[in-house]
């Protein structure tokens, strides 16, 4: 796997996107040549084609991105796949059109674009098919054996057949239903045909519950110096995921490991550039301001804004401000997370979350400090102390500000549950220990995508 701005991404999939780069680069290309032949030198060099046709294939990437295109976990159906492709061209087509109305100079040739896009369709299915060929092919997948049994290596194993864009395959996997002595006794026996090339095996996982008696550390000592890679399962589910597995997990993993540096220098420049950029989203969003109040006012009787207390960095509390998206006796029964088509919600509440209008208002909590642009979501003081007391490490969220959005939010969405709240804990130790500008804004990035998809709101 490769790691861009403190994520891992499948090597295929950016081998994917860089052949699709070239195809889309490669198709409009060829279509200049195809119309203007000899004037094609002067296209390139003099009217800016090249520039042309890199903005072409950067909105084409971005689309593919914004329609799950690179994502085989969401979007996996060969017909689900070449439907998508289509939209994003029929998106590309709609941006050229529009910017061909404001200028017609952004036009390469006469029906270039034309004869672009009628290359670009037929290639861009056939190089999917073609990804599709390879990734099945057993030559071009790294084999992997799973030292463990019962749901913790299950799982894991399950995550690899499940997903060819990682490139594995599971050999020889058994779910060993037997006493630790004559489970590892079987292990041992395995690992030693594997010394000896059967099975072939370039990996080797421990997912191990309990390790006690039980793992067979010489023999993984002996295959890892003959060349085969051993890493533990909270590692690869690290890659594979973006978030750090909280069973198993122990304090040695954060003294030990690298991340989770927190240094004053680096938390002053994401504040400054956070609150710099809630300033600009305050300005662009006020000409629709009186808008939003007066949707809020005639939806229900009740305040324009909604205040609550919540927890914030050092376990301090502040005050969050939010459109009102809810009926003002919601919480008349007490206080309770909000769920899948809340009855508590108004017509207008539910748009405003859907789109996080509701959201703009703590633009202010940002500009005050309470709070950075990208960080743990905050919580309520009512949910926080019963939380600290049923989940490990939860009060690690607060050693950071919380953000009006964050690695959480946008790879896992609302947590209503127990079982939510703690797989939301795991995304942000994930982000609290890769913290950085770049994954902000790779954070910022996906923001917009969600918010396009309308994902995670209640």
């Amino acid at each position: 796997m490769i790691r861009f701005l403190k994520v891992y991404y499948p090597t295929r999939t950016i081998v994917l996107l860089l052949c699709e780069a070239a195809i889309v680069s490669g198709c409009f290309l060829l279509a200049t040549w195809m119309k203007l032949r000899d004037d094609t030198y002067i296209a390139l060099e003099y009217e800016h084609a090249v520039l042309k046709i890199a903005v072409i294939t950067i909105v084409t990437l971005i689309l593919s991105y914004y329609f799950d295109l690179y994502e085989p976990s969401i979007v996996s159906g060969r017909l689900q796949i070449y439907f998508r492709i289509l939209l994003v061209l029929g998106f590309d087509c709609f941006i050229l059109s529009a910017f061909l109305l404001v200028d017609p100079d952004v036009a390469i040739g006469p029906s270039v674009y034309v004869w672009g896009f009628v290359l670009l369709a037929p290639s861009l299915i056939l190089l999917r098919r073609a990804y599709e060929w390879v990734v099945g092919r057993p030559l071009f997948r790294e084999r992997v054996y799973v030292l463990g049994a019962g749901d913790y290596a299950r799982s894991i194993v399950e995550t690899i057949r499940s997903r060819p864009d990682l490139g594995m395959e599971v050999v020889d996997w058994e779910d060993l239903q037997m006493e630790p002595v004559k489970r590892k006794k079987v292990w041992v026996e395995a690992l030693d045909k594997i010394a000896n090339g059967h099975p072939m095996v370039h990996r080797i996982i421990v997912a191990m519950e309990s390790r006690r008696g039980e793992l067979p550390v010489q023999e993984l000592l002996s295959l890892r110096f003959r060349g085969i890679v051993v890493e533990e399962d909270g590692t690869l589910r690290e890659r594979i995921y973006g978030k750090i597995q909280l069973d198993g997990l122990r304090p040695s993993n954060f003294l030990y490991s690298e991340g989770f540096r927190i240094r004053a220098t680096q938390q002053f420049t994401r504040q400054v550039v956070s609150i710099c950029v809630a300033g600009f989203g305050l300005l662009l969003f006020l000409p629709f301001f009186p808008l939003v109040v007066l949707a809020v006012k005639l939806s229900s009787k009740g305040p324009i804004f909604f205040r609550q207390t919540r927890v914030g960095m050092g376990g301090r509390n502040f005050e969050v401000v939010k459109f009102r998206t809810m009926f003002t006796d919601a919480e008349s029964g007490g206080a309770k997370w909000a769920t899948k088509n809340d009855p508590r919600v108004t017509r207008v509440g539910m748009f405003l979350r859907k789109s996080r209008i509701d959201e703009i208002p703590q633009l202010w909590n940002v500009l005050r400090g309470d709070m950075g642009f990208v960080g743990p979501r905050p919580e309520r003081p009512e949910f926080v102390a019963w939380l600290t007391e049923e989940l490990p490490f939860y009060y690690l969220r607060t050693l950071i500000r919380p953000g009006l959005t964050g690695w959480a939010q946008v790879r896992y969405g609302y947590g209503a549950t127990l079982a939510e709240t703690k797989e939301k804990l795991e995304y942000d130790l994930y982000y609290i220990k890769h913290m950085s500008m770049g994954l902000d804004l790779l954070i910022m990035f996906e923001t917009i995508k969600t918010i396009l998809r309308r994902r995670g709101a209640q």
